[in-house]
């Protein structure tokens, strides 16, 4: 019989990495399960939910096969489901809507970067089910008209060449509006962002951690200065904004989840957001508004690093899989 080839490091930090977002996701929505009240809405996480059960089992399999110890993840004793509910069915709606496309992301590069066949065809039909709920979550909230659709612009008469190179450097003075491309990358950066705000904004109304709380508001901080920036981008060329969902928070104090879960999820939160700001930056072709992506990405990154760093002085960062240090091997 020919031997099955081991993991690739690739596919090795895709499975380890994927198997704590999953159990992340598992905690989320069946606490949300436990407080939505709208019944398709209630459906839809149902399904998200059966999904992400299903691929912790395939994962479970994975590490047994390869005799790889299973990581920490999260458990039951990161959720409280007695805390009553911290966001509107709106919000859970609206937050399964950003996540699925962040997963559909991580997915497929899971998906391009994996060889192994059995890996590739989980996270082929990993992708197809982080599609589903996206479709879904998206096709509910339009038809809820919760879906603000982005702005227009009206069709151009001829295709047209850039003739003059201040299109890219006019960053003083009157600048050009923005093209249709910058428009798309600001109005989607700044949807994401005013629910993540929401998120993190719940997170701190019942963390009892002072220092978890601390880094949470400053997290916070810096979701509206991003939020003040990309919004007046948009403002300054009559285009309208996203809704914010501040509103869709209640007054409960009682935490449904570890400081851990949420001080995990605020980082993977703002770890994507430095992914999409420079995507927004490569595109955008106006000086100052890739000047703005890019100390966004920064901000971002400035967040993530201290969460990284509160997460290791609390023991709550799991080390992930690493190489033989062979200078230290015994011989």
């Amino acid at each position: 019989m020919q031997k099955k080839n081991p993991l690739t490091s690739p596919e090795i930090a895709n499975l380890w990495t994927h198997y704590t977002r999953e159990t992340l996701s598992v905690c989320v929505n069946k606490y949300m399960l436990h407080t939505i009240q709208d019944p398709e809405i209630h459906s839809l996480f149902q399904t998200a939910l059966q999904y992400s059960l299903n691929h912790i089992d395939t994962l479970k399999a994975l590490f047994k096969k390869e005799k790889f110890p299973l990581p920490n993840g999260f458990t039951e004793e990161d959720l409280n489901l007695e805390a009553p509910p911290l966001f509107t069915d709106v919000l859970c709606l609206k937050s399964l809507y950003m996540m699925s496309t962040h997963g559909h992301n991580e997915m497929s590069l899971s998906f391009t970067t994996s060889l192994r066949q059995d890996v590739v065809d989980f996270y082929y039909q990993c992708n197809l089910d982080a599609m589903e709920i996206y479709k879904r979550s998206k096709d509910l909230l339009i038809s809820k008209q919760l879906h603000q659709q982005p702005p227009t612009y009206i069709t151009p008469k001829k295709a047209e060449l850039i003739k003059q190179y201040h299109y890219v450097t006019d960053v003083f003075g009157k600048k050009r509006p923005m093209n249709a491309i910058e428009t798309g990358h600001t109005y989607f950066n700044l949807h994401k962002t005013m629910i993540a705000k929401a998120m993190i904004l719940g997170f701190s109304q019942v963390s009892k951690n002072q220092n978890v709380r601390a880094l949470l508001e400053k997290s916070l901080q810096v979701k509206n200065k991003h939020i003040d920036i990309f919004s007046s981008l948009l403002t300054k060329d009559n285009l309208h904004l996203p809704k914010s969902c501040e509103t869709e928070i209640t007054n409960s104090t009682v935490s449904p989840f570890s400081d851990r879960l949420m001080l995990l999820q605020t980082g993977f939160l703002f770890g994507v957001a430095v992914t999409y700001y420079n995507a927004s930056l490569i595109a955008s072709m106006r000086a100052d508004i890739a000047a703005h992506c890019e100390k966004a990405s920064l901000n971002s990154l400035w967040i993530y690093s201290r969460i990284g760093k509160d997460m290791i002085d609390n023991q709550w960062m799991e080390q992930p899989p690493q190489a033989d240090d062979r200078k230290r091997l015994d011989y």
